[in-house]
């Protein structure tokens, strides 16, 4: 949490494992960090019975007092639930094991319980794993809450490896959003003497790269790639803890995939629209928006509204309402946002719609 310009206090895992079967390491783990034997474990219904169920008997088997719940999204109610489960049962520790809004689900919770958070994902499709801010729905819109940072991060990943391969690249998409996130952090500390850290920004950047670099093994889906893209968004996350805030991950790439989930229903997932928004924030910027079109495409991912699955005009819209969507944060896309005309014509630039 910023407590002023010149001060923040800065919370990290304390530990992270990452590797091939390393999902029976969890008891270990707590173990080691001493937090209690009464834990929950929370997961989505799918994810649960393929992994949610074995972690639940491993961590029974070495001694601890489970008890498992199942969420389906990751809304403010399913929260409410979850945590009206834990009245009388109190617990000192949870797991969440699943992709973002399990994990998001998760984070918040153990917030709320103020007990610590054991970050188990099977998905590598955004970069919540590790961050201590949870996208909630329910609250009037999509919005960061203050979370738990998570005292664990187990990715095992030949589970993730399992995964849909469009989770993976939508994992890609979400770091390469960091260009331009990073982008829009400077331009409002010049403009608005917001704080901005270097290292934490440098971080987030170094994740984004390495979806550069490492594209042609992503978009194959090898183990290699799938390590890649698991360590990225860990790093990505703790560039967040570092800066005590979403800015070095989240920008106005951010803004308009959350626009248009409010315009389009959410149409995609947050990694391909956060892509495609990235592409459109390059160009505002005056930075190479073509090399990062054609990774974006060398990888797999959407790089039109018509492979998104959405209709010209609804890029459009979410374009001209992106700048409301957190008015206190400043962005390339100004406070009064793009008129009609102008994100016609950006959208028309960079070959999203024709």
């Amino acid at each position: 949490m910023i407590l002023n310009a010149g001060k923040h206090v800065i919370e990290l895992p304390k530990r992270v494992v990452v590797g091939d079967n390393v999902i029976d390491c969890v008891p270990k783990v707590l173990e080691e960090l001493r937090i209690g034997r009464k834990g929950l474990v929370v997961s989505g219904p799918n994810v649960m019975k393929l992994v949610g169920e074995r972690l639940a008997e491993v961590l029974s088997d070495g001694g601890f007092d489970v008890l498992e719940v199942v969420v389906n999204s990751s809304t403010a109610n399913s929260a409410g639930e979850v945590l009206n489960v834990c009245s009388g049962n109190c617990a000192d520790f949870v797991v969440g094991v699943g992709g973002g809004k399990v994990i998001d689900v998760s984070k918040y919770v153990a917030g709320n319980l103020k007990v610590p958070f054991i970050s188990v994902p099977t998905a590598a499709s955004h970069d919540g794993v590790a961050s201590p801010f949870s996208s909630i729905r329910g609250f009037g819109t999509v919005v960061s809450v203050k979370s738990q940072t998570p005292i664990a991060i187990v990715a095992d990943i030949s589970v993730i490896g399992k995964a849909p391969r469009r989770l993976l690249l939508a994992g890609s998409g979400d770091l390469i959003g960091k260009f331009t996130a990073v982008l829009d952090w400077e331009l409002a500390h010049r403009l608005k003497g917001e704080y901005y850290g270097s290292y934490s920004a440098s971080l987030a950047l170094l994740s984004a790269k390495h979806v550069l670099n490492y594209s042609e093994l992503i978009s194959a889906g090898s183990p290699e790639g799938v390590r890649i893209v698991v360590e990225g968004l860990i790093s990505s996350s703790v560039a967040m803890c570092i800066a005590g805030s979403t800015r070095p991950a989240s920008g106005s790439e951010h803004l308009f995939s959350h626009a248009l989930d409010t315009v389009a229903n959410y149409p995609a997932l947050h990694g391909e629209q956060v892509a495609l928004g990235t592409i459109m924030m390059s160009y505002l910027h005056g930075r190479n928006w073509r090399k990062l079109l054609h990774t974006i495409k060398r990888l797999g991912l959407p790089t039109t509204a018509k492979e998104l699955g959405i209709p010209d005009v609804k890029v459009i819209e979410a374009l001209t309402i992106a700048h409301k969507i957190r008015p206190e944060r400043y962005t390339i896309l100004g406070e009064s946002g793009l008129t009609w005309e102008a994100a016609e014509r950006l959208a028309m630039a960079t070959g999203i719609i024709t």
